[in-house]
């Protein structure tokens, strides 16, 4: 069974795509940005919204098993791989690590991705 999780950004229809998809026990989350005034803010806030996404629909941010950080400022990625750090240090998910170009809105300087398996203990 497939399952979309939909925020309601108008982005989604216009685009054509989900904050998340379930398919069994696997969620895949889309990159997602995160308000604030420099990389570092914007990566908590984006990694905050991801473990919402995951808790909400019964996973865990333990779960995580792949994370990919795309910054648009490759001069600030140690800021975005510092936040990161902070949050799947014990994790330590598969990581990616992507210089993109300007996101669509200039405010935005980085996005997160996520893939998460659910387990059971």
């Amino acid at each position: 069974m497939r399952q979309l999780i939909s925020t309601g950004s108008p982005w989604e229809t216009k685009v054509g795509y989900s904050r998340a998809v379930i398919v069994g026990d696997t969620i895949y989350i889309s990159g997602t940005a995160g308000e604030g005034p420099d990389v570092y803010a914007q990566t908590r806030a984006a990694l905050a919204t991801i473990e919402k996404v995951l808790t909400g629909n019964g996973f865990a941010l333990a779960d995580v098993v792949q994370s990919r950080l795309a910054v648009a400022d490759f001069e600030h990625w140690q800021d975005a791989a510092r936040a990161h750090g902070e949050v799947y240090g014990q994790i330590r998910p598969a990581f990616s690590l992507v210089h993109a170009l300007p996101f669509v809105e200039d405010s935005i300087l980085v996005e997160v991705e996520a893939v998460a398996v659910r387990t059971e203990e």
